[in-house]
């Protein structure tokens, strides 16, 4: 569901976004200020770990929209998150096994909005990308996305690791890409599966790697090591897409 994104600009306005409920994406606080308010924005900003920056006033300056920041803005989410529930609600109501894609640590807004795209084509009931060092639902994710975000849940979770374990107990297995892994073509990835596609630099992180259950590689032919994080999405998505079709 669409919501007007906002760059929410001094003391009271900020801190009247978090006590409001608006979802924070990024916090941006001038760095050295500890007065009192500003140190206030700051706990609320940690409570719901929102992505919090310190940076010198020219940064500010630069992001400014009014001038009038005093030494804190705010970006809030251009889309409302959803919840892991309304991806099984999802699946329920389309009488199919659930098909999550997780995203470990993407900082990229188009490869974002592109993953969300595939995400929809391919027929998977959700996105779900942590809430630190990640991008959230920024305007550019949204048109990359190209609508797809009207159609399809996006959560964000604390930390991804523990939501892999509650989801391993409803009986979900996750499969991630990386290039050490049995070629994709060699797995069974039918059945509930949640798809595992790491930051665009470097890859899976070692401890979401740890809770696969499976490892997944994309061959490659050509002369360079790596695909783009949402052609990767694509490929190994697509692969869960013919599986399915033809089990």
């Amino acid at each position: 569901m669409p919501v007007e994104e906002n760059i929410i600009e001094g003391r009271n306005a900020v801190m009247e976004a978090f006590r409001s409920g608006k979802t924070v994406d990024k916090l941006f606080v001038l760095d050295g200020c500890t007065d009192g308010p500003v140190r206030s924005i700051i706990r609320e900003a940690r409570k719901h770990d929102t992505l919090l920056q310190f940076v010198k006033k020219e940064r500010l300056e630069q992001i400014s929209q009014t001038g009038k920041h005093q030494g804190v803005i705010a970006y809030t989410a251009a889309y409302q998150y959803a919840e892991i529930e309304d991806m099984f609600a999802l699946a329920a109501e389309k009488g199919e096994d659930p098909f999550l894609i997780l995203l470990d640590e993407i900082e990229d807004p188009h490869n974002l909005g592109a993953i969300i795209r595939t995400a929809n084509l391919a027929g998977a009931h959700g996105v779900i990308i942590p809430k630190r060092r990640a991008v959230g639902l920024t305007a550019t994710v949204a048109k990359t996305s190209c609508g797809a975000l009207n159609y399809t849940p996006v959560a964000k979770v604390t930390n991804l690791t523990k939501t892999i374990e509650e989801l391993k107990k409803r009986g979900v297995w996750f499969v991630c890409a990386d290039m050490g892994g049995e070629v994709m073509y060699d797995l069974n990835l039918t059945g509930p599966i949640g798809l595992v596609i790491g930051n665009e630099g470097s890859g899976v992180s070692k401890l979401v790697r740890e809770h696969c259950d499976y490892i997944a590689s994309i061959p490659m032919k050509g002369d360079i090591d790596s695909l783009n994080a949402s052609v990767a999405t694509g490929v190994l998505a697509y692969e869960i897409v013919r599986q399915r079709m033809t089990k």
